[in-house]
């Protein structure tokens, strides 16, 4: 119909109407309705205005079902059927998998893989039980960016990352090393046993890696090489990074890139990004409640 109003002046209604099959009552009584539209019309442009915000926070990742656990957040209370037909009519979609997983992990063959202690169970009762870890190539237009990343299973929050134009065991080490400040575990003995979980990359076999990990009190876990199932966690994110940022962005430069992935981890993703599995709660949010939660129940059987 908005074809046949854009056109009306240059060929006339009748004969648009004519060429496509289309009784010329029912172009009236569209025009009708746009005048003077129903209750119903008026609801859906005002939800398509908040459904057109949410996606644009987003940076147009979020599709249907994300759109509307993020209403109903909002306090918009609609269906999700309504915000998918809406955002199907307008063209509004979400980032979607474009490429195949790839296994990048180069083994040592005469370094001895620490034993699988999480098989594929990645649940966790608390922080700082079971972490995930891996590092994954980002192309830039001056060579491959590495990024090796941390992930708390319990929250799924990113709690440790870095990136480099190698990856070696420098890289890993310095996520690790992000993860180890940045929840305060050094030095703390009475931090309940973390577990460290990747795969046999040679990095992760690394002498001065698994020494590390003795020294902040932490037990190191392997799955099998080119087996994404065994390191699920860590790769769900990596391609949940992938969809939304790397697929859709060039990067000329490393430094580009590196804003970039600060930008989506440190201000989008931990912060804000809802995940089904948290409750529709961003990671930070998840810990936060969490955090009251406890504080709540110590309060109670102090009292």
């Amino acid at each position: 119909m908005r074809f046949v109003c854009e056109h009306r002046a240059r060929f006339g209604v009748e004969p648009i109407l004519r060429v496509l099959e289309i009784p010329v009552s029912t172009f009236y009584g569209w025009l009708a309705q746009q005048r003077d539209p129903c209750q119903r019309q008026c609801q859906d442009a005002w939800l398509l205005g908040k459904i057109r915000a949410v996606h644009g926070r987003s940076r147009g990742t979020y599709g249907a079902p994300r759109v509307h656990a993020q209403l109903r957040r909002d306090g918009i209370c609609t269906s999700r059927k309504r915000v998918a037909r809406l955002m199907g009519t307008n063209g509004l979609q979400g980032a979607f998998v474009r490429k195949r997983w790839r296994c990048s992990t180069r083994q040592n063959p005469t370094a001895t893989p620490a034993p699988d202690l999480v098989n594929r169970d990645f649940t966790a009762p608390a922080p700082n039980r079971l972490w995930v870890a891996d590092l994954s190539r980002i192309p830039t237009g001056e060579g491959p960016l590495w990024l090796a990343s941390v992930r708390d299973a319990f929250s799924r929050r990113i709690v440790g990352w870095k990136t480099s134009d190698r990856a070696d065991t420098e890289l890993v080490l310095g996520a690790l090393e992000y993860a180890v400040w940045g929840r305060g575990l050094d030095g703390n003995p009475g931090q309940p046993q973390l577990v460290h979980h990747s795969d046999r990359g040679a990095q992760y076999t690394a002498i001065r890696f698994t020494q590390r990990l003795a020294d902040a009190g932490i037990r190191p876990s392997m799955g099998s090489v080119g087996d994404s199932f065994d390191n699920a966690l860590a790769e769900n994110f990596f391609s949940t990074l992938k969809v939304e940022l790397v697929y859709r962005t060039s990067f000329r430069t490393r430094e580009e890139a590196d804003l970039e992935l600060f930008r989506y981890i440190d201000g989008w993703y931990n912060p804000h990004r809802i995940q089904k599995a948290l409750g529709w709660r961003s990671p930070d949010e998840y810990e936060a409640d969490y955090d009251r939660n406890l504080d709540a129940a110590t309060a109670a059987v102090t009292n």
